[in-house]
C-alpha cells in the first residue's frame, strides 16, 4: 500500500518566543514491509540547520534552535511510504517460558529487549496491571495468544474518548476510568506486559483512516497513532493495537505507519522543546494520511527549511 502522511504542527505565541530549541520525531522508519520513498521536513520561521541523529531507540530525530524572537512555529513532516501487508501471528512459546528465559542468569547471554521489561516514566509496574492481565495470561499459555486475548480484552474494556486524558494522565488512573485515547490504551497495555515481566514498547505512527460514505477525505482532520510490540524468542517483534483489536508481524495492518519507536509515549514525543517566553504557547496539529493520488494538489516539498532523506 502506498501512502502520504502530512503532519502539521503550528504553534503560536504571545508574547513573542524569544529563542527556542526544539526535538522532533517525525521520520518514518524504514523496516520489514516498511519502505520511506520520500521524506522531507520544513520548518517555518526558517532556521539555520536541522541537524539529525539516530537515538538510542534507532529512531532518527531532528534538532533545531531559532535563536531570534518570533511568534509562530510550523514544522510540516512530508512522507511518501510503502507498506506490505503483515504476516499472522505464528506459534508462540508459553509466556511464563518466556519471563523466565529473560531473567538475569549467570553465564546467560544477554537479550536487549529485556530492556523494556523495566519501568520508564510513563508506565511503571504494578499489581494492579499485573492482576488485570492474569485474566488471560493463564498457566503455559502461548505468548502471543495471550497478548492478543489481552488486547482484545483492552479493546472491549475501554471507550475511546477524546479529552478524557491529557499527555500526562498516569496510565493506571486511565485503567481506572476505564477510558482514554490510543496513547492510553497503549500504556496500559504494556504495563500489564511489563508487570508480568514480559518485554514490551511503545510505537508512534500512522493509521489510514476511511471517511464516511460518499464523503470526500477531510484534510488535516486525522491524528498520530499509537500501539504496543511484545517480544518473543524466535519471533521478533509482534505488533499488537488495542484501539483497534488488530495484530501482525511487522505491523498491525498495511495501512499502519510505524514512525518511531521507545519505551512510552516521552521517548517519541513528535515534537516537544524549550523556549524562553513569558506566554502560554497555543497548539495545534493536523495529520492526513492517504493514498498519494488523493493529495495530488499538494506537492511534497516546499521552499522552505528543508531536511530531504
Amino acid at each position: 500500500m502506498l501512502l502520504r502522511i502530512v503532519h502539521e504542527t503550528r504553534y503560536a505565541y504571545d508574547p513573542a518566543v524569544v529563542m527556542a530549541q526544539h526535538m522532533a520525531h517525525l521520520s518514518p522508519r524504514t523496516l520489514p514491509g516498511q519502505t520511506v520513498l520520500a521524506h522531507n521536513i520544513q520548518v517555518q520561521p526558517a532556521v539555520g540547520q536541522l541537524n539529525p541523529s539516530t537515538d538510542t531507540f534507532g529512531n532518527t530525530r531532528h534538532f533545531f534552535t531559532l535563536q531570534f524572537p518570533h511568534t509562530s512555529l510550523n514544522v510540516v513532516a512530508d512522507s511518501l511510504v510503502q507498506t506490505s501487508a503483515p504476516q499472522p501471528l505464528p506459534d508462540s512459546p508459553g509466556w511464563e517460558d518466556v519471563v523466565d528465559g529473560l531473567r538475569y542468569h549467570a553465564g546467560a547471554p544477554f537479550d536487549p529487549a529485556a530492556e523494556f521489561t523495566y519501568v520508564s516514566p510513563y508506565v511503571p509496574h504494578s499489581n494492579v496491571f499485573a492482576d488485570y492481565a492474569r485474566s488471560v495470561f493463564e498457566a503455559d499459555r502461548p505468548l502471543l495468544e495471550a497478548a492478543e486475548a489481552l488486547m482484545t480484552r483492552i479493546h472491549t474494556e475501554m471507550t475511546y474518548a477524546s479529552g478524557s486524558t491529557v499527555v500526562n494522565t498516569p496510565a493506571l488512573d486511565a485503567l481506572a476510568q476505564r477510558k482514554g485515547v490510543c496513547q492510553d490504551f497503549a500504556h496500559i497495555m504494556i504495563g500489564c506486559l511489563r508487570s508480568l515481566g514480559l518485554p514490551a514498547r511503545y510505537v508512534s505512527g500512522y493509521l489510514l483512516t476511511q471517511p464516511a460514505e460518499g464523503k470526500p477525505r477531510l484534510i488535516g482532520a486525522d491524528a498520530s497513532h499509537a500501539w504496543v510490540q511484545v517480544y518473543c524468542p524466535g519471533v521478533g517483534w509482534a505488533d499488537f493495537d488495542p484501539t483497534n483489536d488488530r495484530c501482525g508481524l511487522e505491523r498491525p495492518g498495511e495501512d499502519y505507519v510505524t514512525l518511531a519507536l521507545g519505551r512510552d509515549f516521552g521517548d517519541v514525543s513528535p515534537l516537544r522543546g524549550v523556549i524562553q517566553s513569558g506566554g502560554t504557547p497555543q497548539l495545534s496539529v493536523a495529520v492526513t494520511v492517504a493514498p498519494p493520488e488523493e493529495l495530488a494538489d499538494t506537492a511534497l516539498g516546499h521552499t522552505t527549511q528543508t531536511e530531504k532523506t
